[in-house]
């Protein structure tokens, strides 16, 4: 499934380390997080010691191809780890995630999890957030022409996200509003603005959740950088 990008590769890697038998874990979206799975399914032969929850449909149907045991989140269990990819990372840990529009679910299984490990590509690190990649905002499906309108009143641009022309929908059922962050401004409080919102289900700011980001670089070698270092 994964193209052999040695950035990827090493980051995957990385991660993979995080993960030990007998583990309950939780598994986000991307390529970083598909190839740590392949790479679980090569260590683990007869299929992988852990039990997973899955926040995407894509990533459920890999999982049960590489031998993964699927679980719910039932409210009461807690996942040892949750280990999912990012679209941006700032210097705080901070993160912009949902360009593959399973940022709801993704969510959720982070804050059922004692830990949050990110994989990702090196060149995912901005200065900024919002800097190289749109803000997604989840929307309900009723009435999303208004929530855009109530959205624009806090961020610079909202486009509705399409695919071939085509209202794209989650695996939730909802719409995504891609979204232009501001140069300046504290992201905590527009985050809570956004989330506060009418017509708004969730958004794709990943603040101070993250105890640990792995970096991949293309010489293979990994930054990791860690919640308070």
């Amino acid at each position: 499934m994964s193209e052999n990008d040695p950035s990827r590769e090493a980051a995957a890697t990385a991660a993979l380390e995080r993960i030990e038998p007998g583990m309950t874990i939780g598994l986000g979206s991307g390529r970083a997080v598909w190839r740590t799975m392949e790479l679980a399914r090569e260590r683990w032969p007869e299929g992988p010691s852990v039990r997973a929850a899955f926040a995407s449909d894509r990533t459920a149907e890999l999982g049960r191809q590489l031998g993964f045991a699927a679980i719910e989140l039932n409210g009461e269990r807690v996942l040892d780890v949750a280990i999912d990819g990012a679209d941006e990372v700032d210097g705080d840990l901070g993160l912009v995630k949902g360009g593959g529009a399973a940022l709801l679910r993704e969510k959720l299984v982070v804050y059922a999890a004692e830990r949050f490990v990110v994989v990702a590509e090196a060149r995912k690190r901005v200065e900024r957030l919002g800097q190289s990649f749109p803000l997604p905002v989840e929307v309900v499906r009723f009435g999303w022409p208004g929530t855009r309108r109530r959205v624009l009143d806090l961020v610079p641009e909202a486009e509705l996200r399409t695919v071939d022309g085509v209202p794209l929908v989650t695996d939730e059922g909802h719409h995504l509003l891609d979204c232009k962050l501001p140069a300046e401004g504290d992201l905590h409080e527009l985050a809570a603005a956004i989330k506060a919102t009418v017509g708004v289900v969730e958004h794709g700011l990943f603040l101070g959740v993250a105890d640990e980001v792995l970096l991949g670089r293309p010489d293979g070698t990994v930054e990791e950088l860690r919640r308070g270092s």
